[in-house]
């Protein structure tokens, strides 16, 4: 018995090998998720941005005043404008970064991640390219919304890549009928929330009050609350029985996500932090039914 305990454990070079495979796996899903929060952070610094009327506080583009720290010039609008590219600047590094390092690890990661990641540098460059338009375009609304469109899909991609690296197994059955229900409510939830950019980048609210101009584009804000809500109500039935808390915590963020965007309404949007603070909670609720709709189908294939 004393000869058998003090025999060396031997472990397998193909278990070693699995849990670097693992290991490798995991880090880049933690990657992918912090990226995903960097984009979500810089999506509501550029809503900062425009509530506070920052979008032109640097005149040229990708300088600032011709510079890289316009120290001279620098108050709280230009300081906005300013970080905010440089936030974007380092997101988009970071996300070179991610596609490098999933090329280099390739023969430890799945087949489709590299291939995956230089879609997101793709992503990313478009982003860059329309950040730089909604300046020398001088904030033309349709360039504006764009930039916001494609912000909450580069969002949503990177929690989706996160979620399938970082993910096991599903503990419990999904079914079908939760990706079906998180599909539509993302779609729903996704389109609601352009023709909420169509509003802010018209500043709807302010000539439909004013003037009686674009209020067509209020109203079809508020129609699309109708679908985003109903879906995100199925989504809240399908996981009840089976994960009660998130259905409980996606319920509280709908209707914080109302309840917000009625007082940014009825006040005029004369509070800029309700404005933002009703972008990023609107950003919180597309990323939840994201990693509903990608959990279900994890599970589904399992």
């Amino acid at each position: 018995m004393t000869e058998f305990l003090n025999q060396p454990t031997i472990i397998s070079s193909a278990t070693v090998s699995q849990r670097g495979l693992l290991v490798t796996r995991r880090f880049m899903g933690i990657y992918a998720l912090g990226l995903a929060i960097a984009t979500f952070l810089l999506m509501a610094i550029g809503s900062a941005t425009r509530v506070m009327d920052a979008g032109l506080a640097c005149p040229d583009w990708p300088l600032c005043y011709g510079t890289v720290l316009p120290t001279a010039q620098m108050d709280l609008q230009v300081f906005l404008e300013w970080f905010h590219r440089v936030v974007a600047s380092a997101v988009g590094l970071v996300t070179i970064g991610f596609a490098g390092l999933s090329w280099w690890r390739r023969d430890a990661l799945p087949r489709w991640l590299p291939w995956s990641a230089t879609v997101a540098v793709a992503i990313v460059l478009v982003q860059g390219i329309l950040g730089g338009l909604t300046v020398t375009q001088l904030l033309k609304f349709e360039v504006v919304t764009a930039h916001l469109a494609t912000g909450l899909a580069f969002f949503a991609y990177l929690l989706v890549h996160a979620l399938i690296l970082l993910g096991s197994p599903a503990s419990v059955s999904l079914q079908s009928q939760g990706v079906w229900s998180g599909a539509i409510a993302v779609v729903c939830v996704y389109c609601q929330s352009i023709l909420g950019g169509l509003v802010a980048s018209q500043w709807a609210v302010h000539q439909c009050l004013d003037s009686q101009e674009l209020c067509t584009v209020i109203y079809n804000h508020f129609w699309g609350i109708v679908p985003a809500v109903l879906a995100t109500l199925w989504v809240v039935v399908v996981a009840w029985r089976r994960l009660r808390l998130f259905s409980l915590i996606l319920l509280g963020i709908l209707a914080a996500q109302l309840l917000i965007g009625y007082s940014t309404y009825r006040l005029q949007l004369s509070i800029p932090a309700l404005t933002v603070l009703h972008q990023a909670i609107g950003a919180m609720l597309l990323g939840s039914l994201v990693a509903w709709t990608t959990l279900s189908c994890r599970s589904t294939s399992h």
